[in-house]
């Protein structure tokens, strides 16, 4: 509220101001009507009726009263302000006065002093004249012996210049030789056919051999690119038809940029000419490599030479000097993609792109024009995508030659307790002390200072998310085709390219399933790691395409070929196993078997099949937890197979009332037992036996069902069944359900036998005992 007055008060204040210093009274009121509002006391059109009618309407009693004190006051101000402005002025109108009087006083003497100064003007004129007059004539004559002594010279210099050429041809100073003819060509011209007929005929001659000199200088090769750049300037002067002239030193350009490309050519065949295995690591080739790279930059000062002086001479080519600069560049670019599919390090890589990127500095000071380090980006940017993508394809080799190592070792290795454990860690080693050393190799290339790879940091950081991404892939699709996997068909998985699955070694699918659960637990997240602390940013593909390397999408991916490999190790498994079965039960004739004497051969081959899984699932799976199903007698152990009342009833019946027995009791079990037979697989060693043992054992039921037995052959069956018990619970751990698919394979054989009357407990036990004892003199025997 006490801020408004004192507006007012300045607004008033400039008003009046303004309206004393004024030029012109209608200027000043103009100036400050465009201030003033309708109330403003101040404004010609203030209306005083208007005001008090207003402020009586807005204002009540104190607030007339206020105003009026205001008002009084800023009456009192206005008039003090008025005084200080009075006095002001007084005070610089006297001021003013006496520097007038000073100014008058002053100047009372000036106008005697400006006369006698023009006086003295006129008298120094008038006597400069008469000097003028006096001397022209003077001048004139020694104008005109200079003349003449100029004439005389050149004269003089005309009749010596056959001499002076000579003398510059002896000396091979065809500069001055050049120099010295065109200075006399205006006086040959104007009286080289009458006064200097023989002097110009004699120089004439000299300048045809200078003509010549420099024509050969141009051709030599032994001559420096710069001497013949200076006889193609000395012919030009010389009027010369230079046109033959630039295409030869064209010519000679473009061979100086082909021997430099030969150079990278032979330099890119003697560092791989040698065996890797001869010369021990790719590092010790790369002096060779560095050295080639630095042994190039005296030929190539010569090109820039070459190029800086062809400018100057021709300067209507700079489009085919752009083509030969970057058809160079291009070139040892290419060189340097030649060696990246080699195999270098980033050392290596950062050494050739630092030597190139430094020439491609000195050759922009030469010819701009080329946008060569615009140029020389690209080139780079795929050389260095191309060295990425070249790195995940020796890693993928790496991997796939650890396996190969393994798939191709004799089978007498294999069979060994170690060679799947020792072939699982070096596949291991190569995934991930692979993936870290190309981390640390891509991290030289971001931490160099080069400013080439500044610019494209962001683009190589994407490439490595990128690399990363797409090696995995690829990994799993080389996982699948090492297992026998054909994933781009739909055929049936017993069959890949014609060739059966079982000749896919078995062992390989297992490592491969135990890799691929290395790889999402331990890769993924440690390459993770990694590329968050040293290779985060990037974004430059577009965030429309997402994030350049999705961990999740990689463990997923493993995790389900781990799944694959598992039950393909077990399908193969089972396949083979089953191929036994079935021969086994197809060869004979069940009808007219014979009575069993023995245990059949075929348990054997079976046992060591088993046997052999378990070998191999013990060197690279772990244990799990051991859940043994044990079974009461009232589900059928194997005290209560070999004295079953059932059976003892059966021999005493006939035929059809032991079999019409024998499934209710099948019906009655199966209501009775309720397990669980076939669970999820696990990976280890435990569930991967057990599920082969009931697969197969499920098989060996299938082909009991497609067979019709007599009496003997279904005793046979039994004999074997019998047998397999003990060796199969212990195999596979698992009693009830071993139990259960033996009870199984033995009813359906008494299903589909015409007489089926099993052997007698003695019988049944002595035939045990005899294969056990054999088996005991055939291992003491080995």
């Amino acid at each position: 509220m006490e801020d408004a007055p004192m507006d007012d008060k300045a607004k008033r204040m400039r008003d009046l101001l303004s309206s004393f210093y004024a030029p012109e009274p209608s200027m000043a009121v103009s100036h400050s009507a465009k201030f003033m509002s309708l109330d403003a006391i101040n404004s010609p059109s203030f209306d005083p009726d208007m005001y008090m009618d207003l402020l009586v309407q807005k204002s009540n009693l104190e607030g007339l009263l206020q105003r009026h004190v205001e008002m009084a006051a800023e009456i009192k101000n206005l008039d003090t302000d008025l005084q200080m402005l009075v006095y002001e002025n007084y005070n610089k109108f006297i001021s003013a006065t006496d520097t007038i009087k000073r100014m008058k006083s002053n100047i009372v003497g000036m106008e005697a002093n400006m006369e006698k100064l023009l006086e003295k003007i006129m008298s120094v004129q008038s006597r400069s004249d008469g000097v003028n007059t006096s001397l022209v004539e003077k001048r004139e004559h020694i104008e005109k012996l200079h003349r003449t002594r100029n004439l005389l010279r050149k004269v003089q210099f005309i009749y010596d210049l056959p001499t002076q050429l000579g003398k510059c041809i002896k000396s091979e100073a065809y500069t001055d030789a050049v120099r010295f003819f065109t200075g006399a060509m205006p006086i040959f011209e104007a009286y080289g056919d009458s006064s200097f007929q023989d002097c110009k005929k004699a120089s004439d001659e000299a300048m045809a051999t200078i003509v010549k000199n420099l024509q050969a200088k141009l051709y030599s090769d032994s001559e420096p690119i710069t001497a013949r750049a200076e006889a193609v300037v000395l012919l030009k002067q010389l009027d010369f038809p230079v046109d033959n002239l630039k295409t030869k030193l064209l010519e000679k350009l473009e061979q100086s940029v082909s021997e430099l490309q030969i150079e990278s050519r032979e330099l890119s065949i003697a560092s791989n000419s040698d065996d890797l295995s001869k010369i021990g690591t790719l590092s010790d080739s790369v002096p060779s490599m560095h050295s080639g790279f630095s042994t190039n930059q005296a030929s190539f000062d010569d090109f820039c030479a070459s190029v800086r002086a062809y400018r100057i001479i021709f300067p209507d080519s700079e489009g085919r000097l752009i083509e030969l600069s970057r058809d160079l560049f291009t070139k040892r670019f290419g060189t340097i993609q030649h060696h990246i599919k080699k195999r270098i390090f980033s050392s290596d890589l950062l050494v050739m792109l630092r030597v190139i990127w430094t020439d491609v500095t000195v050759m922009d000071e030469v010819l701009p024009e080329a946008a060569l380090p615009t140029f020389s980006l690209e080139a780079a940017r795929a050389a260095i995508r191309q060295y990425v993508a070249n790195s995940f394809s020796h890693l993928l080799l790496e991997v796939s030659e650890a396996l190969t190592r393994v798939q191709t070792r004799p089978k007498e290795e294999l069979e060994e307790d170690s060679s799947l454990q020792i072939a699982l860690e070096s596949s291991k080693k190569a995934v991930i002390q692979g993936s870290m050393d190309l981390l640390l190799e891509f991290r030289q290339l971001l931490d160099d200072n080069l400013e080439l790879l500044a610019k494209l940091r962001d683009l190589i950081i994407d490439w490595v998310q990128e690399g990363f991404q797409d090696f995995f892939r690829s990994l799993d699709d080389h996982f699948l085709l090492r297992a026998g996997r054909n994933t781009s068909t739909n055929q049936d998985p017993s069959f890949i390219d014609g060739t059966q699955v079982d000749k896919v070694l078995t062992g390989l699918v297992l490592v491969l399933a135990q890799l691929s659960i290395f790889i999402e637990q331990s890769a993924i997240p440690r390459i993770t790691e990694e590329i968050a602390a040293s290779f985060s940013g990037g974004g430059v593909r577009g965030y429309e395409y997402g994030p350049a390397f999705v961990p999740g999408e990689i463990c997923r991916i493993f995790r389900t070929a781990a799944e694959k490999f598992l039950h393909l190790y077990i399908h193969m498994k089972t396949q083979k196993i089953s191929i036994l079965l079935k021969k086994r039960f197809t060869t004979p004739n069940w009808v007219k078997h014979k009575e069993p004497r023995e245990v059949h051969m075929f348990v054997d081959l079976f046992l060591q099949e088993l046997q052999a899984i378990g070998t191999e699932v013990r060197q690279i799976l772990p244990r799990g937890l051991i859940r043994r199903h044990h079974r009461s007698d009232s589900t059928g152990s194997t005290t209560s197979s070999r004295s079953n009342p059932r059976q003892d009833k059966m021999v005493r019946t006939n035929t059809q009332r032991a079999r019409s027995q024998l499934l209710e009791s099948h019906l009655a079990k199966l209501f009775k037992q309720k397990m669980e037979i076939f669970t999820k697989v696990e990976h280890t060693q435990e569930s991967i036996v057990s599920t082969v043992v009931k697969l197969c054992l499920k098989s060996l039921q299938e082909f009991v069902r497609l067979q019709t037995f007599n009496r003997s052959g279904f005793q046979q069956i039994q004999l074997d069944i019998q047998f397999l018990r003990n060796p199969l619970k212990e195999i596979a751990e698992d009693e009830a359900s071993i139990d259960f698919l033996l009870d199984e394979v033995i009813v359906a054989a008494a299903e589909r036998c015409l007489d089926p009357v099993p052997l007698e407990a003695p019988i049944l036990d002595k035939l045990i005992q005899a294969k056990l004892a054999k088996s005991r003199e055939q291992k003491l025997a080995s």
